[in-house]
C-alpha cells in the first residue's frame, strides 16, 4: 500500500478544481508534479514546492500516480492518446456521464494503465478537509492501493468495480440537490406573497427536508422489495395534496409548473392502479424513459 507522506503524485489540469487538489497533495507532504496548457496557472504551486512538468509525458513519468482534473474525457484522450501508459494508474474526476467512464477505463486499459474514475463533491475552497468528499469506482485493489494517498483530498468513498458508478452517484446527487433546492424556492415565493421572508422559512423548510431524509431508508426497502403498502399515506391522498398546491400557488400569482410535474406523474400512477399505494411506488414512473 502507498506511503501516504512519501507517494509522489502528479495533477494534470489546473483549473480552481486541479489547483486545489495540488494544493492539498502539497500540504500532505506528497512530492507533486502538475501540468496545463498555461504553464502560469501553476506559478503558485510551484512557489509552494510543486514541480512543473514541461510535458505531460513528463509528468506521467514522475510517480505512479496520476489526477486528471480537465474540461472533458475528450480532453483526456487528447492529452494522453500518443503517450505510453504503461504501469500508470490513472484517477480521472474529469467530469462527465457514465458511458463516457466506461469507454475511458477500457481506452486507458488497453494502453496499460490502471485506471479510476471519479466525482468530486466539493467545491475547490473545502478539497483537503473532511467536508469535501469524493467517490471512485473501478478495481478494487488499485483504489485500495492508493487509498492512503487520495485521502489527502478528504472523504474518500468506494462504490464499486463499475467505473461508470462515481458519474451516476454524482447525477443522482445533483437531482437531489436541485429538487431540494427547487421546493424550497417553491415555498419561498409562496410565502412571500405573505410578506414571509426566505430567512425567516428557512429553518422550517431545513426540518422539513430533514424529516423527509429520515423516510429514505424505510423507503428504499420499498422500492427494493417492489411492495409498497401505505404505512403512511396512499398515493391519491398526495395528490389531492399536490392539486392544492398548485390552486394555492396559482391563486397567489406564483409559477405551478412544479407541482404540476408532480401531479402529472401522481395521476400517472393512479391511473396504472398505484392510488392505494405508497409514494414511492412513484420509482416506476421515473424508471420510465420520458416521452418528451
Amino acid at each position: 500500500m502507498s506511503n501516504r507522506s512519501e507517494t509522489p503524485v502528479t495533477v494534470i489540469g489546473l483549473g480552481l478544481m486541479g489547483q486545489a487538489l495540488a494544493a492539498a497533495f502539497l500540504k500532505a507532504g506528497h512530492p507533486t508534479t502538475v501540468w496545463n496548457r498555461t504553464a502560469s496557472k501553476a506559478d503558485q504551486l510551484v512557489a509552494a514546492g510543486a514541480r512543473l512538468a514541461p510535458t505531460v509525458a513528463d509528468a506521467l513519468e514522475a510517480g505512479p500516480l496520476t489526477l486528471l482534473c480537465v474540461s472533458d474525457y475528450q480532453a483526456v484522450r487528447e492529452l494522453l492518446g500518443d503517450l505510453d501508459l504503461d504501469g500508470t494508474t490513472l484517477v480521472n474526476l474529469t467530469s462527465g456521464d457514465s458511458a463516457q467512464a466506461r469507454q475511458t477505463a477500457a481506452w486507458a486499459e488497453q494502453r496499460g494503465a490502471r485506471y479510476l474514475d471519479g466525482a468530486i463533491m466539493a467545491i475547490p475552497p473545502v478539497i483537503g478537509t473532511a467536508d469535501a468528499v469524493i467517490l471512485h469506482s473501478g478495481p478494487q485493489a488499485d483504489f485500495e492501493a492508493h487509498e492512503p494517498v487520495l485521502e489527502a483530498l478528504g472523504t474518500v468513498t468506494y462504490l464499486g468495480t463499475d467505473p461508470g458508478l462515481a458519474s451516476l452517484y454524482d447525477v443522482a446527487g445533483l437531482a437531489m440537490m436541485w429538487s431540494v433546492l427547487n421546493a424550497w424556492l417553491q415555498g419561498t415565493a409562496l410565502l412571500r406573497t405573505a410578506g414571509v421572508d426566505a430567512a425567516t422559512y428557512a429553518p422550517f423548510a431545513r426540518l422539513m427536508a430533514a424529516g423527509v431524509a429520515d423516510w429514505l431508508p424505510g423507503y428504499a426497502e420499498q422500492v427494493d422489495k417492489g411492495s409498497f403498502p401505505a404505512e403512511v399515506a396512499a398515493l391519491e391522498t398526495d395528490a389531492r395534496s399536490m392539486a392544492h398546491l398548485i390552486e394555492e400557488s396559482e391563486a397567489a400569482g406564483v409559477n405551478a409548473e412544479l407541482p404540476k410535474l408532480f401531479k402529472a406523474m401522481a395521476d400517472r400512477a393512479i391511473a396504472a392502479g398505484h392510488g392505494g399505494e405508497q409514494y414511492p411506488v412513484l420509482i416506476e414512473e421515473f424508471a420510465k424513459p420520458s416521452t418528451d
